[in-house]
């Protein structure tokens, strides 16, 4: 690495390579679906080593732009991000209209959405859902887990922990489709008025098997997200445990400026 006039140090060649190729991308001269240069060919072009080339081809697959498929090199995606607006998205009106959130939010980017239920029954209640769930852990609790795509691609998991007590008398939550508006809608149609959903997030690396079921690269960036939905008695009757591919959302939340 050198030293530019001034002592302060200048930018490696491999992160100019980079920034180079991801920049070409997002201004569409490498288009979705294409290949990016093999490594002979941007040793070729940049006048460096292969190792300098596979240094920022690591870069690039971290921008979440590419996906690397094995014995055929890099592709770009076609992966537009979806909007997730936090002001709206859980409005009791999409529930009226029969749209569920993931679908009303899809709905607004264009984009065919599309959900695979992995999992519907009982479950001991991991400790951390049922601090948040109020309940003691091991407790059993219903769980839904679901996979979502956009446009035939995989985007999001998320499982939903709901306290038995609350369920047992639901029968639509046992079901794959719970019916128009999705879960929350069924839980206000037997009295559980929400009152506010409160989201933790944490960026972080996709382990391998989470990788794997978003169809990702090994260690591309995800967003994990945990949402309580509260009740107006004070009580969180859902906790949503959601991991996303970062790429493909946005948040963007409205903070009131109160006093």
């Amino acid at each position: 690495m050198g030293t530019a006039v001034g002592g302060e140090r200048s930018v490696p060649r491999y992160v100019q390579i980079a920034d180079e190729i991801v920049q070409q991308i997002r201004a569409g001269v490498l288009k979705p679906g294409e290949m990016v240069p093999s490594e002979s060919e941007l040793v070729e072009r940049y006048g460096v080593s292969g190792g300098t080339i596979r240094k920022a081809m690591v870069e690039v697959r971290a921008s979440g732009l590419v996906e690397t498929r094995h014995g055929k090199g890099s592709i770009v995606k076609d992966r537009p991000p979806v909007r997730h607006r936090s002001s709206d998205r859980f409005r009791r009106s999409h529930r009226r209209g029969g749209k569920a959130a993931y679908l009303a939010e899809s709905a607004q980017s264009g984009a065919t959405a599309k959900v695979s239920v992995l999992y519907i029954g009982p479950m001991d209640a991991p400790e951390d859902i049922a601090e948040r769930l109020g309940v003691s852990a091991g407790t059993q609790v219903l769980a839904r887990r679901r996979l979502y795509f956009r446009n035939g691609t995989p985007v999001e998991t998320a499982t939903s922990y709901l306290p038995w007590d609350v369920v047992k008398d639901i029968p639509e939550l046992f079901a794959e489709n719970p019916g128009g508006g999705g879960i929350y809608a069924r839980l206000e149609d037997h009295g559980h008025e929400f009152a506010e959903y409160v989201e933790t997030l944490q960026a972080r690396p996709a382990s391998k098997a989470e990788a794997s079921e978003l169809a990702l690269s090994p260690g591309s960036p995800v967003v994990h997200l945990i949402r309580d939905a509260v009740t107006t008695e004070g009580r969180v009757v859902e906790v949503c445990d959601t991991l996303m591919a970062a790429d493909q959302f946005v948040f963007e939340y409205r903070i009131p400026a109160a006093d």
